[in-house]
């Protein structure tokens, strides 16, 4: 029987409701860059003398988790539990960021402390909803061998208590091709699900050996290495691009997102179209962490691939309804899967 996109959701709202519990104890070790997102709220009332730029009266100031760390973050409010590997400076946005992270019940005992290297923080000054500036504080370089060393280390140590390994890159220096792969030989090793979010100036080969791959449409294209200009004329270009990454990272499974259209799942030779489930859109802002954390913590729990994914858009519409880098609180989630219609 032919089923419309209304009886599919319902379906996912029924099952979900289910199998929600399973989410429960479920254990993911998330490695990656780390940062801190810092937001200087204000009003603009006038145009500075000095040049021709706004001045803004603070109002509030609020700091919360960046990066991979957001990920973890969004496992410990949905349910799960989260042990977070990366490496941060020594510095105070380190402790700030330590802070934030023991609040939000993530396991970070085993972050790695490089003095030679700043802990990365994205500072954003907005009016109302509207950003005005970024300012980054960042240094972009790989590893060296000792700090690396501690690092796998810390990985070995850990990965066996925990379900899988998620690798979010944001191309900040910590994930050299060399490092990527040794990742994935100790999820080998311990017979551990890899699920990877990549970055689009990353070269796809770093990813070889994962298992599940999520890019959004833009980073899809680009990893596949296929002529954009060339594709974009072709009604069936996003397939041809999945099937080439599929090829060329030997990933079982593929997941690209596609924004306000929701996103393809590539499966077992078929793919399959998920809309999204987003009301209102204030900001973007983390919703992929939020994506690759639900994604993950559904796959691990049992849900299928298909109703994992349709986990992740649901979070994600949570998410994007609030403004900055928020993690998708799950009785906020349940609420709003409950109500949710097309």
């Amino acid at each position: 029987m032919f089923m419309t996109q209304l009886d599919r959701l319902k379906g996912y709202q029924s099952e979900l409701m289910e199998k929600l519990p399973q989410v429960e104890g479920k254990k993911l070790m998330v490695i990656g860059d780390l940062g801190l997102d810092e937001y200087i709220q204000g009003d603009v009332r006038r145009i500075s003398p000095e040049a021709p730029v706004p001045v803004v009266h603070v109002t509030k100031e609020d700091k919360r988790i960046g990066l991979a760390g957001n990920v973890a973050a969004n496992i410990t409010a949905l349910g799960g539990q989260a042990v977070l590997l990366g490496v941060v400076g020594d510095d105070t946005a380190k402790d700030e960021l330590l802070t934030k992270l023991k609040e939000s019940g993530v396991d970070a005992s085993g972050l790695v402390v490089d003095p030679t290297r700043p802990t990365t923080r994205k500072v954003r000054v907005m009016t109302d909803t509207q950003q005005i500036v970024r300012v980054d504080y960042e240094l972009k370089r790989f590893l060296s061998d000792t700090i690396e060393k501690q690092l796998l280390e810390a990985v070995d140590a850990r990965l066996g208590e925990c379900d899988a390994l998620v690798i979010e890159d944001y191309a900040k220096g910590l994930l050299s091709k060399g490092l990527t792969q040794k990742l994935i030989g100790l999820a080998r090793k311990y017979d551990k699900l890899v699920v990877v979010d990549p970055h689009r100036s990353t070269p796809v080969e770093y990813y070889v050996g994962v298992d599940i791959f999520k890019p959004n449409r833009d980073e899809a294209f680009i990893l596949s290495g296929l002529n954009i200009d060339e594709l974009r004329e072709d009604g069936d270009s996003l397939n041809r691009v999945g099937e080439t990454i599929l090829e060329k990272v030997g990933a079982t499974h593929l997941i690209v997102t596609q924004g306000k259209q929701g996103m393809r799942l590539f499966n077992d030779g078929e793919t399959l179209d998920l809309p999204t489930y987003a009301r209102d859109v204030f900001d973007v802002t983390g919703a992929g962490d939020t994506v690759l954390a639900a994604l993950s913590l559904g796959w691990v729990s049992g849900f299928g691939p298909e109703l994992a994914c349709a986990f992740a858009n649901f979070a994600a519409g949570v998410v994007v309804g609030h403004v900055g880098c928020v993690p998708c609180e799950r009785d906020e989630l349940v609420e709003y899967i409950k109500s949710h219609s097309l």
